[in-house]
């Protein structure tokens, strides 16, 4: 029981830290994939490429940067601690910032390819019928470029389930406050808990291939 015990409390923190990331994520990716998809600019491909560093950086990096900017002498942690007494180091709001920004680039590039992938002759349609420019985009955009984008939730879902280096280092390894799935899986094996860290992993790796599979179908559809 003690071990079924740790295992629940780390599974629900997880799931908790990989919704609230992939919420602040279908906002931040849908917008940002579709600025991306319709826009043309100077500087496009840099911005392209810093959004894209999170799936190339080590996570201790992401995580040192993090730190860099939320820690009490960063300046926005210093900002938020001074105006509204906010800490977000070691809390699980700091670990889904940094689940959140791991995962961006996962919901960014499913959303812009299927952004472009949208046919415009039925936007232009909707606009010649009258439909405002918001409406086109949740009545005839969104709607056809859904699977794209939900695929890419599905897998920053996954990837936020088993995020390690920059939740360990903005959040730390505190047992029912910030201590996830991956983290709970280095301190079972670390105290040598080996049927703890055999559940946690069991866990993690049945979650994970649920949401590739159900991904991978979404990805497939428009071919089937």
């Amino acid at each position: 029981m003690p071990a079924f015990a740790e295992v629940w409390t780390a599974l629900a923190l997880s799931l908790k830290v990989a919704l609230w990331a992939c919420g602040i994520n279908l906002v931040l990716g849908v917008a940002l994939g579709f600025w991306l998809a319709r826009t043309r600019f100077v500087g496009r491909h840099m911005i392209d490429t810093v959004l894209t560093l999170p799936m190339v950086l080590p996570p201790t990096v992401l995580g040192y940067y993090l730190l860099v900017v939320l820690g009490r002498k960063g300046w926005l942690g210093q900002w938020l601690q001074q105006s509204f007494g906010i800490n977000l180091i070691f809390t699980w709001q700091g670990a889904v910032i940094a689940a959140a920004v791991v995962t961006l680039p996962l919901v960014i590039k499913p959303a812009r390819a299927a952004f472009e992938g949208v046919n415009r002759r039925y936007e232009e349609a909707a606009a010649a019928l009258g439909v405002h420019r918001l409406g086109v985009f949740f009545r005839v955009t969104l709607p056809l470029a859904w699977r794209g984008i939900f695929a890419g939730l599905l897998l920053a879902f996954a990837r936020a389930l088993g995020e390690f280096g920059a939740t360990l280092m903005i959040a730390g390894s505190i047992p029912g406050k910030t201590q996830t799935l991956s983290i709970a899986v280095y301190e079972a094996v670390q105290a040598g808990k080996d049927d703890v860290a055999n559940m946690l992993v069991l866990v993690i790796s049945a979650a994970c291939i649920v949401l590739l599979l159900a991904a991978q179908k979404l990805m497939g559809g428009k071919r089937a």
